[in-house]
C-alpha cells in the first residue's frame, strides 16, 4: 500500500519542509534590518552578510526542494544551515530558566527538520519533482 503512495508523499513532504523555509526568506527581505538586529544579537560576526545568506538558503534551496530540481543538494545545503542555526538560536543551555522549555521544543523541532531533509537527501525527490522527470 505505501509502494503506491511514495511519490505523492514525497511530494507532500517535500513541500511542507519548503513550506518551513520559503516563507521565512521572504519575511527575512521584508524585515531586512530587524533580521540583522536579531542575528547580531547573538554574536553572529558579519550579520548582513549572514542575513543575506540566510534569505538565499531559506528561499533559494527552498524553492529547489519543493520543486525537487536538484532536490538532495538543496535539502542538504538547508540541513547544515538548520543544524548550525539551531545551535545559535536556540541554545536552551544558554537562556534564563523561563526559556528554557521554549528554547528546547525549537532546538528539538529543528532537529527533526533536519532529520527529514536528511531522508530527502538519502532517498531523493520521488518521481513528482523536477529531477523525477530529469533523464541524466
Amino acid at each position: 500500500m505505501f509502494t503506491s503512495l511514495q511519490n505523492p508523499f514525497s511530494l507532500i513532504g517535500r513541500a511542507l519542509l519548503a513550506l518551513l523555509f520559503i516563507p521565512a526568506g521572504f519575511a527575512k527581505i521584508g524585515g531586512f534590518a530587524g533580521t540583522v538586529g536579531y542575528i547580531a544579537s547573538k554574536g553572529v560576526p558579519l550579520p548582513e552578510v549572514a542575513a543575506a545568506a540566510a534569505i538565499a538558503i531559506e528561499l533559494g534551496l527552498g524553492l529547489l526542494l519543493l520543486a525537487g530540481f536538484k532536490a538532495r543538494w538543496a535539502a542538504l545545503g538547508i540541513a547544515i544551515f538548520t543544524a548550525v542555526i539551531t545551535f545559535i538560536f536556540h541554545a536552551f543551555w544558554n537562556v534564563p530558566p523561563e526559556q528554557v522549555m521554549q528554547q528546547q521544543q525549537a532546538f528539538f523541532k529543528n532537529i527533526a527538520i533536519v532529520g527529514g531533509l536528511l531522508l530527502v537527501v538519502a532517498w531523493g525527490p520521488g518521481a513528482w519533482s523536477v529531477d523525477g522527470k530529469r533523464v541524466d
